[in-house]
């Protein structure tokens, strides 16, 4: 049966302690909280620096028995490497303990820069080392560096089927060329809603359906009202019996895939401090009949949650409107923007022990 996953980004986070979070919880405590609040949550550490087994373990212990985590592939093989030489960086990730959350290890997110443009050779390579079920993932894992030797976890219960994702910042992807890759690979194509900052396409491109919503008017700052959260629940609902919004914007005329029902895994990711994320996951559950736990101890009404999570909110600066339409359009050159990647980056990226929770 396709189900609906309505959860957040990362949970640790000073300001949603006395909002989101008891004030007197422990912080060791905080993600039972959230997993008994929320069905999924993405795991962000890994983006940045490798986790280790025993933590992937801890985090297995710590949530319900038909909770899910997404996890979010490193930037080392995003960013940094872009893709070129990437076999062993995908093993180490692999072999860093994912295996750990067994039944509850849901989609891998894998997110590209804004100035990473598409480039079909490279792209495919990399299509191509991803794994789609646990055994074959141990396989690849096993190719891991020997530095990492005594960090690995390389055995898995069960054999279960393993989903990725890509989100991309760059409008040289906006090309049929592109979905009809993700497509031949299962892979889903993230629905990243960024305040017209970054593209965002509804095309269907795998067997699920993977969303981010950053913010509607202003990136990682905008709450989300009462009507953006009804328009993205009947999306949601249309997506996950297995059709399209009427209002979907698309790259490719082509149909979906499948017409099979979907399971849809949605995150909220919205605003700086991260105050209306939880709040907002909660409002879009109650509208799609999703049941959760209560707001904090104090069972706050839903109707009452975006007050109380309401930040200062400054203007929206001006953007060009992202546009796709349902023809086949050539993407428009971006220029790249200049980066710089300083030695505690890279430190970060191989293998460095210090968790981060940030999310982007």
């Amino acid at each position: 049966m396709a189900t609906t996953r309505i959860g957040i980004s990362g949970w640790r986070y000073d300001p949603w302690r006395g909002t989101f979070y008891p004030k007197d919880l422990p912080q060791r405590a905080e993600l039972q909280y959230a997993s008994a609040h929320l069905p999924v949550i993405e795991i962000n550490g890994s983006f940045y620096s490798l986790q280790r087994p025993q933590s992937y373990a801890s985090w297995y212990a710590d949530t319900p028995a038909d909770f899910m985590f997404t996890v979010k592939g490193p930037r080392y093989i995003t960013h940094i490497r872009r893709l070129r030489d990437v076999e062993t960086p995908v093993a180490n990730f692999l072999a860093s303990g994912l295996f750990n959350l067994k039944e509850k290890l849901g989609p891998i997110l894998w997110q590209f820069a804004p100035n990473f443009k598409f480039d079909p050779e490279r792209f495919e390579a990399f299509l191509k080392l991803l794994p789609h079920d646990t055994k074959a993932a141990a396989a690849v894992a096993r190719k891991h560096d020997d530095w990492m030797a005594k960090r690995v976890q390389l055995e898995v219960d069960a054999e279960r089927p393993m989903r990725h994702a890509v989100e991309i910042r760059n409008e040289s992807f906006l090309t049929a060329e592109f979905v009809d890759m993700l497509r031949r690979f299962n892979v889903a194509l993230v629905i990243a809603e960024t305040a017209r900052k970054w593209p965002m396409t509804h095309d269907i491109t795998a067997d699920f359906v993977y969303m981010r919503l950053h913010g509607d008017k202003e990136i990682y700052k905008s709450g989300y009202s009462d009507k953006s959260l009804d328009r993205w629940a009947k999306r949601i609902s249309a997506w996950q019996k297995g059709s399209e919004p009427a209002d979907a914007e698309k790259i490719s005329p082509k149909k979906p895939p499948t017409k099979s029902p979907r399971d849809v895994f949605c995150f909220f990711d919205n605003t700086d401090v991260k105050l209306r994320a939880p709040f907002d996951a909660q409002t879009l559950m109650d509208k799609l009949g999703i049941a959760h736990g209560p707001t904090t101890s104090d069972a706050v009404p839903a109707k009452k949650r975006a007050s109380r999570a309401k930040t200062p909110r400054k203007a929206p600066a001006k953007k060009r409107a992202f546009r796709p339409t349902q023809a086949v359009r050539p993407a428009r050159a971006v220029r790249p923007r200049k980066t710089a990647a300083s030695a505690s980056r890279r430190r970060a990226a191989t293998g460095s022990r210090r968790s981060s929770a940030r999310s982007s």
